[in-house]
């Protein structure tokens, strides 16, 4: 068998276009700010700062948007050509677009039904009236379906599946003896004979299983402690603080070198710090139903018990991998991520949220349910942190795309996974040698880290955006 082209038989349609779009934006690009720097009067008084853009300025802001809208529609029709036409004529975009099938499927689902319940999904509901909010949920989703079908989009197993004469292949390269409909490594092969297109489909598993849930448990310790600091104040207040900036002053790479060090896994650091940091969201769930549903005594005993008996479960299986029933488990370098995420990430939550607290504790709807008699913690968790929610959502995206990118750098240095692991900083790291030379097994990956930390942070700006016009 040949070689894939890129394009397979729709390069001659539609490559040209692709270069008069991309050649459109360049030019539109580049003459937008000019214009828009002539349309300013540049001399003294208030006539300059009344005069706006002028007609130039609209009109190459006009060329700019139609390019990347004559951008998108040629990649668009990349996508669908390259589903539509017989699997003799596709090129590697187009085979790659054939595997993720159950992705097209499953994006294009998901903003039907976020279309069809706009009014009651909130901030939600809102981003697909904006153009960055509407970029970023797509490339998060993107990759979230990516991660789920990931068993069915790899054609190959990224650790086990290393066929002889594909070592540093480039993209579209045959096998030597292909077998069934997987004839090619789509984007070629790594330094052991892997494929490339496999292991970053599941570096996505490995990367959203971590990212998102190490967040989530570093935004329940900053918001458990933050709360109390911001609202009581006091010695309290003065204690926390000064804890979380002695954890935001240690380097944070020296702390990830000392809890993989043999010595310091062997006394049990990381098991522990997991013990202490895994309670929070035990502690924070009991607290909130307690608040909550203080004057429905039998309601609140049924979600506190579900919560510690569940919770406990998790707790035993994740922290000191003692589950009973040998279902809940974390493998050791996991753990060693997983913690370090958490323990970096929580002083920054808290600091957030106790600033949005002391400015919330001031309000009147504070002072009215003080009024009434209700509990500190009552009014911590149903007052002031409903209030405070939309800041929160906007870090919470924010802080999995800085988790990515942390990921990432503990992967490339070695750090806690093991070392055939098909996460993306992993993969950057088997790769970087030959970068010269081979370039798509590093490049990939990377890509993949920036289109999703992109992603997370489009959908912050554009879930920003929404809460403040809200």
């Amino acid at each position: 068998m040949e070689r894939l082209s890129w394009t397979g038989a729709l390069g001659p349609w539609l490559v040209p276009a692709l270069e008069a779009a991309l050649v459109a934006l360049a030019l539109a690009a580049l003459a937008h700010p000019l214009a828009l720097l002539a349309g300013y009067r540049l001399g003294p008084g208030p006539e300059a700062a009344r005069s706006g853009p002028g007609r130039a300025a609209r009109l190459t802001g006009g060329l700019l948007r139609l390019s990347l809208w004559a951008l998108a529609a040629a990649l668009a029709a990349f996508l669908i050509g390259g589903l539509l036409v017989p699997p003799e004529a596709k090129g590697i975009l187009g085979r790659i677009a054939t595997r993720l099938w159950p992705v097209w499927l499953s994006l294009g689902a998901s903003f039907a039904l976020v279309a069809l319940f706009r009014r009651r999904l909130g901030l939600l509901g809102h981003l697909l009236g904006n153009p960055a909010g509407a970029v970023g949920l797509a490339l998060v989703m993107f990759w979230v379906f990516a991660a789920l079908f990931a068993d069915q989009i790899a054609p190959f197993d990224p650790i086990t599946d290393v066929i002889a004469g594909m070592k540093n292949k480039p993209p579209g390269t045959p096998l030597p003896a292909p077998e069934g409909t997987y004839g090619y490594y789509l984007l070629g092969g790594d330094a052991l004979a892997r494929d490339v297109f496999s292991r970053a489909v599941a570096g996505a598993r490995v990367v959203l299983a971590i990212a998102p849930a190490a967040t989530l448990f570093a935004f329940m310790v900053g918001i458990t402690l933050g709360l109390p600091a911001g609202y009581l104040g006091g010695r309290l207040d003065l204690l926390l603080s000064f804890l979380a900036n002695l954890v935001l002053a240690f380097p944070v790479i020296l702390l990830f070198f000392l809890l993989v060090t043999p010595e310091i896994v062997a006394m049990g650091v990381p098991t522990y710090m997991a013990g202490a940091l895994f309670l929070f969201p035990l502690i924070f769930l009991t607290i909130l139903w307690n608040s909550r549903f203080r004057t429905r005594p039998p309601l609140r005993a049924a979600l506190i018990g579900a919560t510690l008996v569940l919770g406990g479960w998790l707790y035993a299986g994740l922290a000191w991998n003692a589950d009973p029933f040998g279902v809940v488990s974390m493998p050791a370098g996991v753990l060693i991520v997983f913690v370090s995420v958490v323990f970096v990430n929580a002083p920054s939550v808290f600091r957030i949220v106790r600033g949005l607290t002391l400015d919330i504790r001031t309000r009147d709807y504070v002072a009215a349910a003080q009024t009434r008699g209700e509990g500190p913690w009552y009014i911590m968790l149903w007052e002031i942190l409903p209030n405070a929610r939309g800041p929160l959502l906007v870090d919470f995206c924010l802080r999995i795309g800085y988790t990515t990118i942390l990921l990432g750098t503990l992967g490339f240095f070695g750090l806690g996974l093991a070392p055939e692991s098909p996460d993306w900083g992993t993969s950057i790291n088997a790769g970087r040698g030959l970068l010269q030379f081979v370039p798509f097994p590093p490049l990939v990956p990377a890509v993949a880290i920036m289109s999703l930390v992109l992603g997370m942070n489009l959908l912050a700006d554009g879930l920003r955006e929404e809460s403040l016009r809200e």
